[in-house]
């Protein structure tokens, strides 16, 4: 089904009997070309891609739980392109135009809003750091402005300039950045790939893969061996544990991210605003809640949950940018698995293994990363090399020490 005006006359004069599946629930066949193990938003999109831009249609997507369950239901929706770094830029911007184009492609709407992406700066270093960063932006053709405080203060007047212990003095701003509707990216691409013959098959955990003579020739799974000729892991927090399964260890760790919602107020902040003196980032949704963020508990895990002292550096931050909102109450929070990489950059490549694909590494970028992610990894798959893209985004880059630093963090994955 087509959704537009005469879909809607239809269900609404037909009822439920006018309302079909958005995508079919098949059981798995015994092989097929491809097979994407995950079903979050980077899995889905490749293998959308794979059928929409290179005509793979024996395809399967393998998620272990429901549709979306993992980190693309489990962030704060923010989309931007505002980076520094070669090989970031250009990626992320092919990302931002594809989010632009996204709902007419798949003919669902995602609820895309380029609200803007406002980056506060609160020092002479700071400023410096993003006028240079907007002109890489502008070098590439992607908008960028440079604010100064009274512009910053006619845009989001109530944020406290005027008793803050790092008061504001100005920001970089992208107005094409702004939010998407998580769960609707999911859907909108499982339909889409399922319209074109792709098998999305739900409740079906890898549990091995199976490689002879240095090949890939299928994965085992709760629902019985899949044969298939080519094996892409687009897994998030779970890449490690999917890689070591053929024998690959990672650069990667996993740590939690904690994301969280305030009860619904009347509209008040109309942009993404960051804050420069500390890790938080807000906007708020269309239900009224302020939808928030900032950083990675500091250890080790695989559980969908953090802990309170996050809680309260994220609380403290937000607070501190904006004390109105100490008056509002936390409505609830949950926690993502961040694959978290040495450089705080992804990696999307060839593994040593034949007909191996790797896609991690995406820290705090992956939902923004989308629309390219699966893009790219979808020409890489089909194609057997790497689009110009994602060129950069190697595996070996480690060892060859062409790293891509974005944060400047160095070697240390938590930092990122």
């Amino acid at each position: 089904m087509r959704y537009g005006w005469h879909s809607i006359v239809r269900q609404a004069l037909g009822g439920l009997s006018a309302v079909a599946p958005a995508w079919r629930n098949p059981e798995p066949k015994p092989a097929y070309d491809a097979v994407i193990v995950g079903g979050g938003g980077h899995g889905l999109a490749t293998a959308y891609y794979l059928a929409k831009e290179h005509g793979l249609a024996n395809v399967a997507v393998l998620e272990k739980g429901y549709l979306g369950s993992g980190n693309i239901g489990r962030n704060t929706t923010i989309v931007r392109s505002n980076y520094l770094l070669d090989g970031n830029v250009q990626f992320y911007e092919k990302s931002m135009q594809l989010w632009e184009g996204l709902e007419q492609d798949f003919n669902f709407n995602a609820m895309v809003s380029q609200r803007g992406v406002l980056n506060l700066y609160h020092s002479d270093a700071q400023r410096d750091a993003y006028a240079r960063r907007g002109t890489a932006m502008r070098l590439h053709g992607i908008d960028a402005e440079l604010l100064n405080r009274d512009q910053v203060h006619a845009l989001v007047p109530f944020l406290d300039f005027h008793n803050a212990r790092f008061p504001i003095h100005g920001g970089l701003l992208q107005r094409r950045g702004g939010t998407v509707r998580h769960d609707a990216v999911a859907w909108g691409y499982a339909r889409g790939a399922d319209s074109r013959g792709v098998d999305i098959i739900q409740n079906c955990e890898v549990t091995g893969i199976s490689i002879e003579q240095g090949r890939v020739t299928g994965v085992e799974t709760s629902r019985g061996r899949i044969a298939c000729g080519k094996l892409g892991l687009a897994t998030a927090g779970n890449s490690s544990r999917t890689a070591a399964m053929a024998g690959l260890k990672l650069p990667i760790e996993s740590h939690v991210l904690q994301a969280f919602v305030s009860e619904a107020i009347k509209p008040y902040i109309d942009q993404v605003v960051t804050y420069g003196a500390g890790h938080f980032y807000v906007s708020q949704s269309d239900k009224g809640g302020l939808v928030f963020g900032g950083d990675i508990d500091g250890y080790n895990s695989y559980a969908q949950r953090g802990n309170l002292p996050i809680v309260e550096h994220v609380v403290e931050a937000g607070v501190a940018m904006m004390p109105g909102v100490s008056r509002l109450r936390l409505l609830r929070s949950w926690g993502g698995i961040m694959d978290m990489s040495m450089d705080g950059s992804p990696i999307i490549d060839k593994t040593a293994v034949e007909g191996l694909y790797l896609n991690c590494g995406w820290c705090y970028g992956g939902f923004k990363a989308t629309p390219a992610s699966g893009w790219c990894f979808a020409h890489t798959i089909a194609r057997d090399e790497p689009h110009a893209l994602n060129a950069k985004f190697r595996l070996d880059r480690f060892r060859s020490g062409r790293v891509i630093d974005e944060r400047g963090g160095g070697a240390r994955p938590n930092v990122h």
